[in-house]
């Protein structure tokens, strides 16, 4: 860290001490962390690529899965390959700007998560409540246009994070206690007010988490009073079993990413930092593991799909 005319210049890099605490079992940590990766990235891969080998895939609810699938992907692969070099090969050491870059599209990619997660929700709404009209509503071109305004709002809503973090003036450590760098880990290190940024944080999450948990609320609710209307109790079960994958989705992504969002802001002296920072890394590969195991136990289309596939069948719509 430079000091110069009692100015103070932000450092060249940053140290990313991974779990504090926890450094002699890093390397077990490490192998958890490691086996969801994998089985993230042949999961989401494999999904991907089944919607876009099976035509009977080709629908919008599959649309939307493959475009969740490619987010949750960037997403951990954002992050743990240098979590796993900090564990594996101590390689700590992070360049301020790579920092930056790295906490933009970890923050991006989480925004655009959410919007998918939205969009899947309004998806199940159109499908149960207006089905005859549901290929009409939901075109290719609306889908693609939805997924497009989903990945533009993450993407430019945190354009201004790195901007924000890059003019404050840092005077204290520059190790961040954490595996990579997250907003809120890397500003607390710096020695002026950080109102701005945390304010800016508090818009960020208003426009896009509460933003597309009231739609998916009202979604949701909409869905159930049009189930509930139904008078043959199979269909009311055939309906709500086209959203338990979604249901368990949105479970998964939502429940971590609030207790990363509360704890860094209100929780600091309360919650151990190691149990934050598993739980923050938990946040970001959880929904990529588990997603595609989730869709494949749920949903029959799938299933069948996958066992057409293994058979060497190509099903059509």
């Amino acid at each position: 860290m430079l000091v110069s005319n009692n100015s103070y210049v932000a450092p060249q890099s940053f140290i990313l001490n991974g779990i504090p605490g926890l450094e002699r079992v890093h390397v077990w940590i490490s192998l958890p962390l490691c086996t969801m990766y994998i089985i993230s990235l042949v999961g989401n891969l494999g999904l991907v690529y089944l919607i876009y080998y099976e035509e009977s895939l080709h629908r919008p609810m599959y649309f939307f899965l493959a475009m969740l699938s490619l987010i949750d992907l960037l997403t951990c692969t954002t992050t743990l390959p240098n979590a796993l070099c900090i564990f594996w090969l101590n390689l700590k050491e992070i360049n301020f700007n790579a920092c930056l870059v790295q906490m933009f599209f970890v923050h991006g990619f989480t925004g655009v998560e959410s919007g998918v997660l939205m969009l899947m929700a309004v998806d199940r709404y159109v499908a149960i409540c207006y089905p005859l009209r549901y290929a009409t509503i939901l075109t290719n071109p609306i889908i693609a246009k939805a997924g497009l305004a989903a990945f533009l709002r993450g993407v430019l809503l945190m354009i201004p994070f790195p901007f924000l973090v890059k003019r404050l003036p840092f005077c204290q450590s520059n190790v961040i206690s954490h595996t990579y760098c997250d907003h809120m880990s890397v500003v607390k290190l710096c020695c002026a007010s950080i109102k701005v940024n945390v304010i800016y944080g508090l818009m960020v999450a208003l426009l896009i988490g509460v933003f597309d948990i009231s739609c998916i609320s009202v979604s949701y609710t909409m869905i159930l009073r049009a189930v509930v209307s139904l008078s043959s109790s199979d269909a009311r079960q055939k309906a709500f079993s086209t959203c338990t994958a979604h249901i368990s989705a949105i479970i998964i992504t939502y429940v971590p990413a609030f207790f990363t969002f509360f704890t860094h802001r209100f929780g600091g002296h309360t919650i151990p930092s190691s149990v934050h920072i598993i739980v923050a890394n938990l946040y970001l590969l959880l929904p990529p593991t588990l997603n595609p195991i989730v869709y494949g136990i749920k949903t029959k289309q799938i299933q069948d799909s996958v066992t057409k596939f293994f058979r060497g069948e190509k099903g059509t719509n």
